[in-house]
Parts: structure tokens; sequence; C-alpha cells
């Protein structure tokens, strides 16, 4: 594992404490996608998520 890793699971905790809903996630990766695509693709290889579940996450 990545010394600087951040679980997708992390990430969620961190959004839920400054009380951003699934909807606002949601809105948050569209915005990331819209505005830089290949760091969104970083960004969600980073954190470990599936091939599978990203092209989900960036087609949503």
């Amino acid at each position: 594992m990545k010394s600087n890793f951040v679980s997708k699971k992390i990430w969620i905790e961190i959004f839920q404490a400054i009380g951003l809903t699934d909807s606002k996630m949601q809105q948050w990766h569209q915005e990331f996608e819209r505005r830089h695509p290949d760091g969104h693709q970083e960004f969600l290889e980073w954190i470990d998520i599936s091939a599978e579940e990203i092209t989900k996450i960036r087609s949503a």
C-alpha cells in the first residue's frame, strides 16, 4: 500500500464530517470531472477504486 494512501472510506468520512450529503458528494465528483478529468481519474485511482467503479463514477 502506498505510504500516502487515503482510502475511499476515509474520504467519505471526511466529506460527511463537513456535512456533505451523498448528493453533494456526487456533485463534487461531477465538478471535478468537468474541470479536471485527468486529475479526477488519477484521484480515483489513488484512492484505490476499481476500474469498473471509476467508470460508473466518471459517467454519473
